[in-house]
């Protein structure tokens, strides 16, 4: 009987031994071709200074609405037909030229060094005629969005009056065709709290304690998460998105789906808060503290120096854009990966070299995010979770629209 239990003991530790080996053992890491452009556009965006966004999540889906098409084309076009990988390659490499003319070099090279690990065939130079084709024609529809108009944003001032003179970003969002939705204001939430309301002075008060520039109750970390989170938020859901797929494999043609759909969404939330967010003009907390003694609330005490700890976006402040991204791409990858734990994904932030953020659960990333916007001092809570709710219905609009269904 000793020797049987002790037999059991040692089957269960060896099982055990295995079962940890197993669960320690590093995911591997996979390739991808869609994952891969993706890094280049942002890369190229970088090399082009584009800042915004919007101009950011745009790009993105564009280049991954016309990688789509490509490779959905070329695959039915049969077993000796057309390359989908090709077809894909070409274009990127039409999007990104088109946008971007004075990174073509780059782009070039870089489509040169991807189509290479091709073998030349008739199916090679069919997909890339292809990809050619599918480029051309959503670029065409594109052009015609509204995205380029002229911004005319006019300050509130009396003639002779001085106003700050930056200027401020996607005041023309309510003009702009969006990817997915039927309009941008589809989802348009309601008003921002009334300035003498409870809600209001919790948030000023939150905001005002955690997000001014000398805050002593907001920690080191909490500073450091500010910081970072001035990164993008289609910067920063386009590397989680990569950083998800190096552990998952999927086809060529569901991971150019799930990049277009991310950044369908993103770009048709971040229209839908900027239509919000000019609809109602409302004040960032660094005019609403320094404005304390003229808002009607008793609960909300002025500081006339008040700084927050970074500087804030040139837009109005409600609904957070920053959340309303995180609401929409959040949708978009939980359909994919899941609600729950994931293989731990990183981000990075080139303005803050050495730093790197981590994640096991993608509603850990949009948690952070919400914070660290009250952190910086330029966003108050609830416009916090107007925007993320927001982007939740934009992204699940986006899932279920026909634009990013099987073709």
């Amino acid at each position: 009987m000793k020797h049987s239990i002790l037999g059991v003991c040692r089957v269960m530790r060896l099982a055990l031994t295995t079962l940890f080996s197993c669960v320690l053992l590093p995911l591997p890491a996979f390739a991808d071709i869609v994952s891969d452009w993706n890094e280049k556009a942002f890369a190229t965006m970088a090399e082009a200074r584009v800042g915004g966004g919007s101009q950011q999540a745009r790009t993105a889906a564009i280049l991954h609405k016309a990688m789509f098409d490509a490779i959905q084309t070329a695959a039915k076009s049969g077993a000796s037909g057309a390359s989908p990988e090709a077809a894909a390659h070409s274009a990127a490499r039409r999007v990104l030229t088109d946008l971007y003319p004075g990174q073509k070099v780059g782009i070039e090279a870089t489509y040169e060094t991807m189509q290479a690990k091709l073998p030349g065939s008739a199916a090679k130079t069919a997909g890339i005629e292809i990809g050619e084709k599918a480029a051309s024609s959503f670029l065409t529809e594109c052009k015609a969005d509204g995205f380029d108009t002229p911004e005319t944003y006019r300050p509130s001032t009396s003639p002779g009056g001085y106003v700050p003179t930056s200027s401020v970003v996607m005041s023309h969002a309510a003009g702009v065709k969006p990817f997915a939705l039927q309009s941008v204001s589809q989802f348009r939430p309601g008003p921002p709290p009334k300035l003498d309301s409870a809600v209001y002075a919790r948030d000023y008060n939150e905001v005002k304690e955690l997000g001014g520039a000398k805050s002593s109750k907001r920690t080191a970390w909490q500073t450091e998460t500010a910081r970072f989170w001035e990164i993008t938020g289609a910067s920063a859901w386009n590397q989680a998105a990569r950083g998800l797929l190096a552990n998952r494999q999927l086809s060529l043609s569901d991971s150019a789906r799930l990049f277009m759909t991310l950044n369908f969404a993103t770009s048709d939330a971040l229209l839908a808060v900027f239509d919000a967010k000019y609809h109602y003009g409302f004040w960032r907390p660094i005019t609403a503290i320094r404005n304390g003694d003229r808002d009607g609330n008793d609960a909300t005490e002025r500081d006339a120096g008040w700084q927050a700890a970074i500087n804030a976006p040139l837009h109005p402040e409600y609904p957070c854009a920053h959340c309303v991204v995180d609401g929409a791409a959040g949708v978009v990858l939980k359909s994919v990966f899941g609600a729950g734990p994931v293989p731990e994904f990183t981000l990075n932030y080139a303005a803050m070299p050495g730093v790197t953020r981590k994640y096991s659960t993608i509603t850990q990333l949009e948690d952070e995010v919400s914070m660290a916007r009250i952190w910086g001092g330029v966003h108050f809570r609830n416009s916090n979770e107007v925007g993320h709710l927001l982007g939740k219905r934009v992204g699940e609009y986006v899932l279920k629209s026909a634009s990013v269904s099987a073709q």
